[in-house]
């Protein structure tokens, strides 16, 4: 892994742009970039420059005015990869930016890979690693919840809380091993009472952050959400009422939907990705079988369900014909919830405009917790969002609770329950001191994943290859 040249790579999205930013990082980039540079001052030298300064000048190479620039000037270890850094200004033209580019690369400049200014910060302990890819999940962001959660992780929140486990956990692994120096003497450094509340108190921890994360991942990815029901009875026309667009075919002919339709929305900082699916019946069509079992497929993987139902089909009917629909629908939607009895579904009833006050009321004696809409004429729609904020459980946010994302963390953090599991055991069964050290080493291992006090190569490969180049 080389880490001792000067890397190069443009930082802003690349095409053509007001402005775009050229970054270099490495110790030669002062001095490459002075070589052809000539500010508006005579005589002026980036080498003599402070740190965190901006220049204006000239991009030259060879008497040829290439553009005219602003440059920032870092220096080490005040920069964001604890190397000189110099970051070029330009106009955002392709062709001054691969100008710029290809001049400082044929004079011995390397291209820079995708992550490599942020591995670099890693390497030189700028960042730790979990706050380093956060670093990525800031960059893809794009809801409240998904950059709060990046930015929480990017301050070091989540990185502190699993260092302080890991040192205190350390701390003890040494006094454990350091009685194995003086088995002999039949000594007792660490206190075994005191131990057992350690070892008590990581397990929680790492439950609680294990648990986090089903919460952690989706508010990150977006919160799948499902609408399923019965052909017409409004499915399409509330995805479409929820996008404000007309995304989904609305039509009264029954199976008009084949196929599953998504699109995402972002509600009060939140982002759901709706699931518009063929209407549930029974068919002989071949493609709207097919459909109805992607229907199920679709809401086995959402982590929201709406069942809709066609609150109009009580319009009119006696009370003996209500009473005999109302069971229908009672039994749908207990078959719903023992399909699906993992999920968190509602139910909401459509077409209500349609209904008089008396058939309302006697639907909403009938089913509880039934949310009432009309998708048409966009009654209660605030009331759905309303709901699904409320289901997303966005109290853990606002009160700063740690939350796990990261599919690599979860994944750790597994690992070193295992073994603080093993650890418990050995404790409870009197297991020899120097077992129990290889269970405590193992957890530190897994701990140290996280933070990247334990990398190798291809671990930083992989996580770094993720990244955008320039970044």
């Amino acid at each position: 892994m080389t880490i001792n040249d000067t890397i190069i790579a443009l930082a802003t999205p690349s095409g053509i742009g007001a402005i775009a930013v050229i970054r270099l990082s490495g110790k030669d980039s002062i001095t490459t970039v002075n070589s052809f540079f000539k500010s508006k001052i005579k005589n002026k030298s980036l080498l003599k420059q402070k740190t965190h300064t901006i220049h204006l000048g000239h991009i030259i190479d060879n008497n040829r005015f290439i553009d005219e620039v602003l440059v920032s000037v870092f220096k080490n270890p005040n920069s964001y990869t604890g190397e000189n850094i110099v970051e070029i200004s330009c106009h955002g033209s392709v062709f001054i930016q691969q100008e710029i580019i290809q001049l400082f690369i044929k004079n011995g400049i390397r291209l820079a890979n995708p992550g490599e200014f942020t591995l670099r910060a890693f390497l030189n302990g700028k960042l730790d690693l979990s706050q380093a890819e956060a670093v990525a999940d800031l960059i893809a962001s794009d809801s409240k919840a998904s950059h709060q959660i990046a930015m929480q992780q990017m301050r070091g929140g989540f990185s502190n809380e699993i260092e302080q486990l890991r040192q205190e956990l350390l701390n003890f692994a040494s006094l454990i091993e350091l009685e194995l120096d003086f088995a002999e003497e039949d000594v007792e450094f660490a206190n075994r009472g005191d131990f057992q509340k350690l070892v008590h108190k990581i397990s929680s921890t790492l439950k609680q952050l294990i648990e986090s994360f089903s919460y952690g991942n989706v508010l990150k990815n977006g919160i799948p959400v499902t609408i399923i029901g019965e052909p017409n009875v409004g499915k399409s026309t509330l995805l479409n009422t929820l996008l404000n667009e007309e995304k989904a075919i609305v039509s009264e002919i029954a199976g008009t939907t084949r196929d599953a339709i998504e699109d995402e929305l972002i509600i009060e900082g939140v982002s759901y990705r709706f699931i518009d699916t063929a209407g549930i019946r029974d068919t002989q069509d071949v493609v709207e079988n097919i459909g109805i079992k992607k229907t199920f497929e679709k809401a086995s993987q959402a982590q929201v369900i709406i069942y809709l139902l066609d609150g109009s089909i009580l319009r009119g009917k006696s009370n003996e014909q209500q009473k005999l629909v109302l069971e229908s629908i009672q039994t749908e939607i207990q078959n719903i919830e023992i399909k699906f009895p993992d999920k968190k579904i509602l139910i909401v009833a459509n077409k209500t405009d349609l209904l008089s006050e008396k058939e309302i009321s006697n639907l909403k004696s009938q089913i509880s917790n039934l949310l009432l809409l009309s998708a048409k004429n966009k009654e209660g729609i605030q009331k759905l969002k309303n709901k699904l904020i409320e289901l997303a459980n966005l109290g853990a946010l606002s009160n700063n609770q740690t939350i796990v994302s990261n599919s690599r963390h979860f994944e750790a953090l597994n690992k070193a329950l295992i073994e603080i599991n093993h650890v418990q055991n050995g404790i409870d069964t009197n297991l020899s001191s120097d077992l129990i050290t290889i269970d405590i080493r193992e957890a530190l291992s897994y701990l140290g994943e996280i933070t990247g006090k334990v990398t190798t190569e291809d671990l930083l490969g992989n996580i770094f290859a993720n990244f955008c180049i320039g970044k």
